[in-house]
């Protein structure tokens, strides 16, 4: 069993940089056991007033567009040419039924994973969504008070994911293919909404073309959309890991992302929105844990999720009954 430090330990580490004591302290947020989540939360709130201070970045894609590669190479312009101090940390609730595949893309990015300003968080497997997505969000704060100035959110499962980073960065980037039929079929309006930048991947010898008329298509298609509450019009561009064209210019756009929304206000105001949707969310969560390790619902649940099913009693019907042992 690992060694256990004190709260002291854990935040004047993390405070310091040190790499070992920060990967044990999201190891502290990622348990469900009860003492390792009183001591995670007070490390927290111990680092809490060093975190705040970096550029968080959702980066979601449909499958096969090369997300790793992208991350890869886009993090080593960022810790190699800019400097920057980067993390990135993931949001994997399938990896329960598939295996995942973070553990994977963390030894593809192996230039930027061995680099020693660059942090790479694999999500714990085998967690709800909503777990997940508590963890991540709470690593990420523990990353900023250890100095990473950007932090790499990433989805690897599909579905709700997407909506869970959008709940926690400042800046939402859809990695999307040209040149796979209808590129506007492939991914949900929904998600496309929540874009702030759109960047096709992949825009290199044969595909240089496709990826310039994708990047028109995708440019009409933003427009239909309103503008949202940031006053942000979203960018589309290419860019390719492999030749390392158009990737400084996807910095360049979060750049300019974050000096508009800081100067209209939106930026700090959606991160204040943010925290009060964790807030809300966090009590939404503990109470449904509290309601179905009670006994009584224990003992109920299996004969009322049974007459559901079978149709002999509503779901509604089932319901009140669990609330009322509670």
């Amino acid at each position: 069993m690992p060694k256990r430090f004190s709260v002291d330990q854990y935040a004047d580490g993390i405070l310091a940089g040190n790499r070992i004591l920060l990967s044990r302290a999201i190891t502290l947020v990622e348990s469900t056991l009860p003492s390792d989540q009183a001591l995670a939360q007070q490390v927290l709130d111990q680092v809490l007033p060093h975190t705040g201070r970096s550029v968080r970045v959702g980066i979601t894609g449909v499958p096969g567009v090369g997300k790793s590669t992208f991350i890869e190479a886009l993090g080593l312009h960022l810790v190699g040419q800019l400097g920057k101090r980067l993390a990135v940390l993931a949001i994997d609730p399938s990896s329960q039924r598939s295996g995942g595949s973070i553990l994977g893309d963390k030894t593809r990015m192996n230039q930027l994973a061995a680099h020693e300003r660059a942090f790479i968080r694999p999500s714990p497997a085998g967690r709800s969504l909503g777990g997940v997505a508590r963890s991540t969000r709470e690593a990420m704060l523990l990353c900023e008070a250890a100095g990473h100035d950007v932090i790499f959110v990433e989805t690897v499962g599909v579905g709700q994911s997407e909506t869970a980073v959008h709940g926690m960065v400042d800046f939402f980037l859809l990695l999307m293919l040209a040149g796979a039929g209808d590129e506007l079929q492939g991914i949900k309006k929904g998600i496309m909404e929540m874009a702030d930048a759109v960047v096709i991947t992949k825009a290199d010898g044969s595909n240089e073309m496709p990826a310039r008329r994708a990047k028109g298509e995708y440019r009409s298609a933003l427009h239909l959309f309103p503008l949202g509450p940031s006053g942000w019009s979203p960018k589309v561009t290419t860019s390719s890991a492999l030749t390392g064209a158009g990737v400084p210019e996807v910095w360049q756009v979060v750049e300019k992302y974050v000096q508009h929304t800081q100067q209209n206000g939106y930026f700090q105001k959606h991160r204040q929105e943010q925290n009060l949707h964790w807030l809300y969310e966090t009590v939404r969560q503990a109470l449904e844990e509290r309601f179905y390790a009670q006994p009584a619902v224990q003992q109920q649940l299996p004969s009322l999720r049974q007459q559901v099913m079978d149709g002999r009693k509503s779901a509604f019907g089932a319901a009140e009954e669990l609330l009322g042992l509670s």
